[in-house]
């Protein structure tokens, strides 16, 4: 089974940043694509990016040049590094984990910016 713990959500000011990580347990982090995504009061879940097992990664238009995903595999680990902040990126961000069509989801964590 696997569980995802995101960590590095918090409050920052408009233009700030903030990194966000998710820690993965069992054995197939490697060969998984690894994602994130976000929800806004109100509004539906929306694909942030995603990076494959082989480094290919994927953005949402609205966060292309702010954000980085990254991943570590040795860790189990991967990262969003989300620089530029501004109010609309105010959501839960929760990780993702796609092996084989199955989807894994953290429980996700808050990112709020103040502006």
């Amino acid at each position: 089974q696997v569980q995802l713990v995101e960590s590095g959500g918090g409050l920052v000011q408009a233009g700030g940043s903030l990194r966000l990580s998710c820690a993965a347990s069992g054995n197939i982090f490697r060969i998984s694509t690894m994602g994130w995504y976000r929800q806004a009061t109100g509004k539906q879940r929306e694909l942030v990016a995603t990076i494959t097992s082989r480094g290919a990664t994927n953005y949402a238009d609205s966060v292309k040049g702010r954000f980085t995903i990254s991943r570590d595999n040795a860790k189990n680990t991967v990262f969003l590094q989300m620089n530029s902040l501004k109010s609309e990126d105010i959501a839960v961000y929760v990780c993702n984990l796609r092996y084989r069509n199955n989807d894994y989801w953290g429980q996700g964590t808050q990112v709020t910016v103040s502006s």
